[in-house]
């Protein structure tokens, strides 16, 4: 432990935490396991889960939350009920809509419900509880700085509202875009309703004293919201690894040469070029062992596309693991596949498992924008290689070099560790230094 003095009490307010599971929850859970390394005490508030409404629930992230932090939770209003009355669908959306299939009559109309009468979004039922229950906790606490994160988006207009009230130290980290979201338009707002997410949108932007993002592209779309907003409000901080999460080091399997991919794959992220690669290459090895496997909620068009070509017989649907699960699958692989959705201004997409990926010491293979963030950091930690959406020649070339390494070493982990950088307890630090004290 560094020996920084605990001088600073931090309200961390996150709709999104165990057992809720994803990225966003892991980014957080990550940060309040080293903030007290380096002089913050934090102190947690967030939804009781008997009222959330949670695409994905991971109970392994609950033994991750160190056993002196105080959490508190409040209770919620939310129209997800009625969601699923009006869509005939059983599970919470996922981002992007990934584990819908062609949106139908009712599902588009209930999507209209919530991009026009739940603004910003259908979990802003929260926001009074919470804002009630934080002021309380400020107060009694004598805490000195604020954060929200989000999505939801909505819990940024808690801040929003304290910043006004008491005129706290107010952080806000915004983990995703906001009206630039890849999947905006399928919530079919209105002009009136646009305005208002955008006028929403605004005023936290200019009244939070700091925004915290995960990439460069996404800081420079929100630089265009207001000309009030300057480059030195903004902080960097991608989503990152946690060391401890790869001590138990696993071997991978000698006897199949496996592709794997972690995570949400929706109908938008273009990996038909990809398929095709591994397609080619697994017919022409014929004999050989090769699989693919995919690990998380894969779109349905995905599946099919899958299940009806020869594909078929080499592939191994998952579904969701817990966040343990999903890193031994990691280890276990040869090669990694990352894709990043084929959208209007998506260099700026950096996935949280990007991260993992480079901590399991796996050559990654890229679908997506190839001046992206998240290729230049493949490049940066010398990791793999990120290709357009439709070179097919290039993917299947880089695919059969790896393979004919494999067939060759045995193993072709990666041997250098140069993305350490990305270390949780590294990123923590650089957060610390850079919050106004």
């Amino acid at each position: 432990m560094t020996n920084y003095p605990m001088t600073k009490k931090v309200l961390i307010i996150t709709y999104y935490w165990p057992p809720s599971g994803g990225a966003g929850v892991q980014r957080w859970v990550k940060f309040v396991k080293y903030l007290p390394d380096f002089g913050f005490e934090p102190i947690v508030l967030t939804v009781d889960p008997q009222y959330a409404s949670y695409p994905v629930i991971d109970k392994s992230l609950v033994n991750e939350i160190p056993q002196d932090l105080k959490v508190y939770h409040t209770k919620s209003n939310e129209p997800f009920k009625f969601y699923k009355k009006v869509s005939g669908k059983s599970d919470i959306p996922h981002a992007g809509f990934a584990n819908e299939s062609e949106a139908g009559l009712m599902q588009k109309f209930s999507r209209f419900i919530r991009g026009n009468f739940f603004i910003p979004d259908a979990r802003k039922g929260w926001n009074k509880f919470a804002f009630s229950k934080a002021k309380q906790l400020i107060s009694e606490n004598g805490i000195s700085h604020l954060i929200t994160t989000s999505p939801p988006h909505s819990t940024q207009l808690i801040g929003l509202k304290l910043k006004n009230v008491l005129n706290i130290n107010w952080l806000a980290d915004l983990r995703d875009p906001w009206t630039d979201i890849y999947y905006y338009d399928q919530l079919y707002h209105t002009a009136p309703a646009k305005k208002i997410d955008k006028g929403f949108e605004r005023k936290v932007l200019t009244n939070a004293d700091q925004i915290l993002v995960v990439s460069d592209a996404i800081k420079k779309q929100f630089l265009t919201k207001s000309p009030s907003l300057t480059e030195n409000k903004f902080i960097v901080i991608p989503n990152g690894y946690d060391e401890d999460d790869f001590s138990d080091r696993q071997i991978a399997d000698a006897e199949r040469f496996i592709i794997t991919y972690t995570g949400t794959l929706a109908a938008n992220y273009n990996i038909g070029t990809f398929l095709k690669a591994v397609e080619k290459l697994s017919e022409e090895i014929a004999g050989k062992k090769i699989a693919l496997r995919f690990v998380g909620v894969l779109a349905e068009n995905y599946k099919q596309l899958i299940e009806n070509t020869s594909l078929g017989k080499i592939t191994e649907f998952v579904g969701h693991v817990d966040h343990k699960a999903s890193i031994q699958y990691l280890l276990k692989s040869t090669i990694l596949f990352l894709a990043i959705p084929d959208v209007a201004n998506n260099e700026g997409v950096l996935t949280g498992k990007l991260f993992e990926y480079l901590a399991a010491k796996k050559p990654i293979l890229g679908v997506g924008p190839v001046n992206g963030d998240a290729a230049k950091i493949i490049k940066e930690c010398n990791a793999g290689e990120m290709f357009g959406y439709d070179d097919q020649d290039s993917i299947y070339n880089y695919l059969k070099d790896l393979f004919s390494k494999w067939i060759k070493q045995g193993n072709i982990d990666l041997q250098h560790n140069n993305h350490q950088d990305y270390s949780r307890k590294t990123l923590t630090k650089k957060l610390v230094s850079s919050i106004k004290k």
